[in-house]
């Protein structure tokens, strides 16, 4: 093994000149003796000295570290990442050089260790590898985010899928008084039904499962801290397993489930190049506001019937950047909407205008009902109304504004359809946007408003 070792850290040196290169001899220190005798003939223990820390061995296990991720890029090496001299790892450096047209010597040559090291760059490129923060979980994960670019919720934790799931990465959290890894493994075993297990590692701090599921290999990985065991499932389409079975290998040494620290954010969802959205107008003269998300990245928003508009600038000092204003040029005069007094505490109206798809290409304005509900920092509109209604018009029993709808779509991992999630953004943000803009909105008069009158539908076109 030490033979082993030896020749695994030479062939990671710069290059093989040096791994080569004869050592000079060192003249190896007396030992310190453990005792000491005093003037007087008096015996006493000396404490021993610390052991000096070794720099070369701290970089050769760096070395073998990268040794052992690049060729599990490759597809040669399937074992833990810990930069550990092992008979798996002569193994898969020899599988990488038979592969390769080399001689299998367990020795990677300077030129064998660049080309192996390119070739796992190239792999990380073309996966999209990077390093994520969980922002649920705080859980460190390694995510191929060109294969898995949808982002959404998971029911404990964060989801990332490829656009028709054939990928799906799931974390998750389970926090409870006695719990254990091997009540947990148990669990995971069984669900969902059906699940064929073929490898099975149970730990008393963590565990791994992989097999079938369905027509789709998984893995899960789980690891336990006093009464919380934080993982993530994989799942992914056989068809996929060339490239996705080296993934999996570096995903489950890059996870880091507790004390994760800080990474680079995960990569958003991806925009559509055609998105619609609903408009509230605030001032005669083609002032309308909207959700700022509805109308971000957009290269022209149109206002179906009225012409192009243009988007202001965000006046930093304002209390919501949520908030939109668009300013709409040379069109008729138009109906403002009014500001009700003060929030309703139980029903309210949302009025907007859903996508075309949702009603065989019509463009009619449309109410549905929802209740408030706090959310933490939130209110929430539950029910949630469908695509098209982000930025609607959320009004009282008497058709008066009290904000708008603020719409997010919770894309799920898999065929599923997505999740619409909506909240308020209250009168008191809409009116620190209005007033950074020198714009004020009256207060109702008595009887009804119509908020109808005040909705208008916004095409945005991105590049």
């Amino acid at each position: 093994m030490r033979r082993i070792a030896a020749a695994l850290i030479a062939s990671l040196a710069a290059t093989a000149a040096f791994a080569q290169s004869a050592t000079p001899r060192s003249t190896a220190p007396k030992p310190v003796p453990t005792v000491a005798v005093r003037p007087d003939g008096t015996v006493v223990a000396r404490p021993e000295t610390p052991a000096t820390p070794n720099p070369a061995a701290a970089q050769a296990n760096a070395e073998r570290t990268a040794l052992q991720s690049d060729l599990a890029w490759v597809g040669a090496y399937n074992g833990l990442i810990n930069g550990e001299a092992s008979d798996r790892l002569t193994a898969a450096v020899k599988a990488f050089q038979k592969d390769n047209g080399g001689t299998p010597t367990g020795t990677l040559t300077a030129p064998e260790r660049s080309a192996l090291a390119a070739a796992a760059k190239a792999l990380q490129a073309n996966a999209g590898w990077k390093i994520v923060l969980d922002p649920i979980n705080g859980i460190k994960l390694g995510l191929p985010t060109k294969f898995a670019p949808v982002q959404g919720n998971a029911a404990t934790g964060s989801k990332w899928s490829s656009a028709q799931g054939q990928i799906q990465i799931e974390t998750w959290r389970l926090n409870d008084t006695g719990l254990t890894i091997a009540a947990v493994a148990g669990k995971e075993k069984k669900q969902p039904a059906g699940r064929k297990v073929e490898y099975s590692v149970v730990k008393p701090d963590f565990f791994v499962l992989s097999g079938l599921q369905g027509l789709k290999r998984f893995y899960v990985k789980g690891q336990i801290k006093g009464a919380e065991v934080r993982g993530f499932t994989v799942l992914y389409d056989q068809a996929t397993e060339g490239t996705m079975a080296p993934v999996v290998v570096a995903m489950a040494s890059a996870f880091v489930p507790f004390d994760g620290g800080t990474a680079s954010p995960a990569p958003p969802p991806p925009r559509k190049k055609v998105e619609y959205a609903s408009g509230v107008v605030v001032s005669r003269d083609g002032l309308i506001a909207t959700d700022g998300y509805a109308v971000a990245g957009c290269e022209i928003v149109v206002v179906a019937g009225l012409g192009n508009a243009e988007r202001l600038r965000e006046d930093k000092s304002a209390k919501s950047s949520d908030i939109a204003l668009l300013r709409l040029y040379g069109a008729p005069p138009l109906t403002p909407a009014t500001l009700a007094p003060e929030a309703p505490k139980g029903d309210v109206t949302i009025t907007g205008i859903a996508e075309p798809e949702s009603q065989a290409g019509g463009h009619a304005t449309s109410t549905v009902s929802a209740k408030l509900a706090a959310a933490g920092n939130e209110v929430r509109l539950d029910p949630a109304p469908g695509l098209g209604f982000d930025g609607a018009a959320v009004s009282d029993a008497d058709g008066h504004l009290i904000g708008l709808a603020k719409l997010r779509l919770d894309v799920v991992a898999g065929p599923a359809p997505a999740a619409i999630k909506a909240s308020l953004i209250g009168a008191e943000a809409l009116r620190a946007r209005l007033a950074a803009a020198d714009i004020r909105l009256a207060s109702p008069a008595a009887g009804r408003s119509d908020p109808k009158a005040s909705v208008v539908r916004l095409i945005c076109v991105r590049k």
